[in-house]
């Protein structure tokens, strides 16, 4: 029986990426809590058939890369050169295998179906591409629309494109250098190698500009809510918290904290959103370090929390249940400070007041109760 060929992924992630905007180059950015290029990289590694990952990156990036990678179990990266191609040719020298994928880093969301219409093209061809056709019309201008362009049998091509290893490896070496080659299959045609095409993806779509990361992002993410309930009674004093304001009242809240009833409610809301456990689990009340904190402290926490995975907080829901003090005149003041301490809109914080019609503890002013919901959006964590 036959071994089994040895199935290299050359990843190519050497490039400075200006036009995506930003201070890293943008396989260093990154997307739903995980950098471009880790998601590149995860994604061929779930993929039985290969058997090695090479990354080429570009000078001085070597710290950004291990960032990036953390503790992932991949050769040391080799250093890029001035083109893609260059890049290419340096990755591909040094690999030892039958057949090579090589993908671009800024594509990082790459099913596993593609690598197997790519794996299995290439029992008719040398070299195989994924690739969609052209949908839109098609026109030249140059300011103004001119005729349009017959877009049959056009097609976008997309990476990885797999190779026979030495046949991509001597068509690279033998292209001129003078010349620019925007894609391998260029450069191996150009050498005599049949390529063929198969479908791609469009989870493939190259993140070039500010506009796709936003569009990235936004199919990275996934709704959640979260529910936040709490109670304190009430002691003698002259004001309660509520919502991160000072209410005058006759009495005050009893707390370990400055017991401020409606925040604590949110950040229940925010950490069952993003499945963090509950305000206790995170600051617990026989720790002496939060007697008398503001509850800010804890709210500014859950937001932390929330964007350290990726998230971002959609929409605050908080109800306060009691008869007094009265909730109305203070609801934009407390609208106002939950955003400014969630980092959100004022459109996106809702405050509402209920009374229990005379029932219960808070029906009979022995304390105030609160509850939130929070939506929050976040990767699948």
């Amino acid at each position: 029986m036959m071994d089994r060929p040895r199935i290299a992924a050359l990843v190519v992630a050497a490039g400075q990426g200006e036009r995506a905007g930003g201070a890293l180059p943008k396989q260093y950015r990154k997307v739903g809590g995980k950098t471009v290029l880790s998601h590149a990289v995860d994604a061929l590694s779930a993929h039985p058939a290969i058997d090695e990952i090479q990354l080429v990156i570009g000078g001085g990036q070597e710290a950004l890369c291990a960032e990036a990678l953390g503790d992932r179990p991949l050769p040391r990266p080799i250093s890029g050169g001035v083109s893609r191609r260059d890049s290419v040719l340096a990755g591909l020298a040094a690999l030892q295998a039958d057949i090579v994928l090589i993908h671009d880093a800024a594509r990082p969301f790459l099913p596993g179906a593609v690598i197997d219409r790519l794996l299995a093209a290439l029992d008719r061809a040398d070299g195989a591409v994924p690739a969609l056709a052209v949908a839109d019309t098609l026109a030249r201008g140059d300011g103004m629309i001119g005729e349009a362009v017959n877009r049959d049998g056009l097609f976008r091509i997309q990476t990885p494109q797999a190779f026979r290893h030495d046949a991509i490896l001597a068509a690279h070496r033998a292209w001129n250098p003078d010349h620019d080659a925007t894609d391998d299959a260029q450069v191996a045609r150009a050498h005599g190698l049949s390529v063929a095409l198969v479908e791609g993806d469009p989870a493939l779509e190259k993140l070039t500009y500010p506009a796709d990361f936003a569009e990235a992002e936004r199919r990275m993410l996934i709704s959640r809510t979260g529910h936040g309930f709490d109670v304190h009674s009430f002691e003698p004093g002259d004001a309660v918290q509520l919502g991160g304001v000072t209410i005058a009242h006759d009495r005050a809240l009893a707390g370990h904290s400055d017991a401020d009833v409606a925040l604590h409610a949110i950040v229940d809301a925010l950490l069952g959103a993003i499945g963090a456990g509950d305000i206790g689990s995170h600051f617990p009340p026989g720790d002496p370090r939060w007697r008398g904190a503001a509850s800010e402290i804890f709210a500014s926490h859950a937001r932390d929390l929330v964007v350290s995975v990726g998230g971002m907080i959609d929409h605050v829901d908080l109800t306060v249940i009691c008869e007094a003090p009265k909730i109305g005149p203070h609801r934009d003041a407390m609208r106002a400070r939950i955003a400014d301490l969630l980092g959100i809109g004022v459109s996106q914080v809702s405050v509402k007041a209920t009374t229990t019609e005379g029932l219960g503890f808070t029906g009979r002013r022995e304390g105030i109760a609160a509850q939130a919901v929070a939506t929050v959006r976040a990767p699948l964590l």
